[in-house]
């Protein structure tokens, strides 16, 4: 760790913040350890710094102009709660589902654990279903 590296659960979520504002995964990666676990509960979860790191690209590839606003932060100890607001539109395929060129907004609430300056376990809590209707897509069409 840099000596400007976040120390302290809130410097962490507040970088994490300004990272995943200006789109950048490779600023969010650094924050996760190595063996971190980013757990999005509509989805399975992703194991590693460098699968994080590829889930975050992924993501904002498809929505360049996605932006998360946080409407509160809480902390406690080693834990902290990040209810934010955002949105994008959907301009690049993402895995199996294809772009559509709509948008979302809602609402969504991450649950972020940190140990020595670093994530080790980030969960996300937002409504898929939501999120799949407001941009078109039907998501058991594209599992099958």
């Amino acid at each position: 760790m840099t000596a400007s590296a976040p120390r302290n659960t809130r410097e962490v979520v507040e970088a994490w913040i300004r990272a995943f504002q200006v789109r950048s995964p490779e600023r969010l990666a650094a924050l996760y350890a190595p063996n971190a676990t980013n757990w999005q509960v509509a989805d399975e979860p992703v194991q590693g710094r460098e699968a994080i790191q590829a889930m975050f690209t992924a993501f904002f590839q498809a929505f360049p102009d996605s932006y998360t606003d946080p409407v509160n932060l809480m902390v406690e100890g080693n834990w902290a709660a990040c209810e934010w607001s955002g949105g994008g539109t959907f301009s690049g395929d993402l895995g199996p589902l294809r772009a559509t060129g709509r948008s979302y907004r809602l609402r969504g609430c991450g649950i972020f654990m940190i140990r020595d300056g670093q994530i080790i376990e980030q969960r996300g809590y937002w409504d898929k279903r939501t999120w799949a209707s407001q941009l078109g897509v039907d998501l058991d069409a594209s599992l099958r």
